[in-house]
């Protein structure tokens, strides 16, 4: 499989290439050159196959050009020391568990597979790499519990200061050794900025060999398809597929796996007050916003990065887009008290990012009684634990890898939010 850029067709790359560079020297996002037809192996899978089973297998398909099956195996194995799992609720509604990673977030996969792969390629190349990324809260943890120790690999992680919970906070500041966070006078979106304009930065990347763990990368977003190819392979019925939406890589993957054969008719995207998408879709105006603070907050991207990637797929045709998605956003006081209901109701604890998106399944579900969801859980309710005590007065329990957390000192560099800022760290720090 070969990659170009969304901002040139000419710029073709393999996908090593794509993996380590992260970001287009033209400032645009990898995407497939080609759509491959897996929709035979897609179909073969059942729910006896484990997932380790079914990564394996896609990877090698997909890759085959970059990674042997003995290294597509080993990848999946060591990635992938846990699985998703689904919960069935009441009104046709499940939830797809994504949290049961080292950070307890979905963004375990991506993470866990882009590690795993870099030290594959760069043990090949005697070679080493400078991980820059930038998080709204999930990303970053999984990005520094799948990479802490890895040989080779250092990782710079920016976050927004005062707009992580203190969990989240803790995931990214106490892990050390080889995982340096930064905490940025800002927002995402100025995080973002910064990490993107550090990969164009000739004096900066002349230097250092950059590469990203954002879902800009396709290293991240290729083994986020996995799961709803897993998650298929156990429904016995036709399923609406929601995911809480913010920067849209999950998404994106969704559309990916469907494009290789996974039959998946419809999706719905799930936003909270940062409601570009939605907006779009109502008007065809894409318009980015500055990104405003909820408590879902690792969706709070006002200028969602994967938007490229979407346009692309659909031809940057809104119709074709709406074909595909349909998308609601929910308001904070609609989350907490989604929140509420369903501890009141299910017994079942979930965190803002998965309220968000059961609210808009059962906005779907207004329209289309009938239909079966399942809403993509992305975190551990235990990473919220001030908002959940707040609208249940119950704290959920957490699991031993939070739990460990809490006596940990904080460490991490305060910075402005500017360019200048972030270059002047890395070149003097690399």
């Amino acid at each position: 499989m070969k990659f170009i850029s969304t901002r040139d067709n000419n710029n073709i790359v393999n996908f090593s290439q794509a993996l380590f560079q992260g970001l287009a020297p033209d400032g645009g996002l990898y995407i497939p050159q080609e759509t491959k037809d897996l929709g035979k192996l897609i179909n073969s899978f059942t729910e006896k196959s484990t997932f380790v089973e079914i990564a394996a297998e896609m990877t090698y398909s997909l890759l085959n050009d970059t990674f042997s099956r003995e290294q597509a195996q080993s990848i999946a194995e060591k990635a992938f020391t846990f699985s998703p799992e689904i919960i069935d609720l009441n009104n046709d509604i499940s939830i797809l568990e994504l949290f049961h990673g080292k950070s307890c977030a979905f963004k375990d996969y991506g993470a866990s597979f882009l590690a795993q792969s870099m030290e594959t390629l760069l043990e090949e190349k005697e070679k080493k790499a400078v991980i820059l990324t930038a998080t709204s809260g999930d990303t970053g943890s999984a990005v520094a519990q799948a990479f802490v120790g890895k040989e080779n690999i250092e990782v710079v992680i920016l976050y927004p200061s005062g707009r992580v919970s203190p969990l989240q906070e803790k995931q990214l500041t106490t892990i050390g050794s080889n995982i340096k966070a930064l905490e940025v006078k800002g927002s995402f979106d100025d995080c973002q900025r910064m990490v993107k304009e550090a990969f164009t930065d000739s004096e900066i990347t002349k230097k250092i060999n950059l590469s990203s763990a954002n879902s800009i990368n396709l290293g991240r977003l290729i083994p986020q398809s996995f799961y709803y190819i897993w998650a298929k392979s156990r429904l016995k019925e036709d399923t609406v597929f929601v995911v809480p939406s913010g920067n849209y890589g999950n998404l994106t993957a969704g559309l990916y796996a469907q494009s290789w054969g996974l039959n998946i008719n419809k999706f719905v995207a799930a936003t909270n007050a940062n409601d570009v998408i939605p907006k779009y879709l109502e008007n065809g105006l894409y318009n980015p916003i500055p990104s405003i603070h909820t408590i879902s907050n690792a969706m709070d991207v006002g200028s969602p990065s994967n938007y490229e990637r979407m346009a692309s797929l659909f031809n940057n045709d809104v119709d074709n887009f709406k074909n595909k998605i349909k998308a609601f956003s929910i308001s904070d006081i609609q989350t907490k008290e989604i929140i509420k209901e369903v501890y009141e109701k299910e017994n079942y604890i979930m965190c803002p990012h998965t309220a968000v998106g059961y609210g808009a399944a059962k906005l779907f579900k207004e329209n289309h009684s009938d239909s079966k969801m399942l809403v993509l859980s992305t975190a551990h309710p235990g990473k919220f634990t001030e908002v959940i005590e707040e609208v249940i007065s119950v704290k959920p329990e957490l699991p031993e890898e939070l739990q460990k957390l809490e006596s940990r000192k904080k460490v991490a560099t305060l910075v402005e939010n500017t360019n200048e800022a972030l270059k002047n760290y890395l070149l003097t720090t690399y």
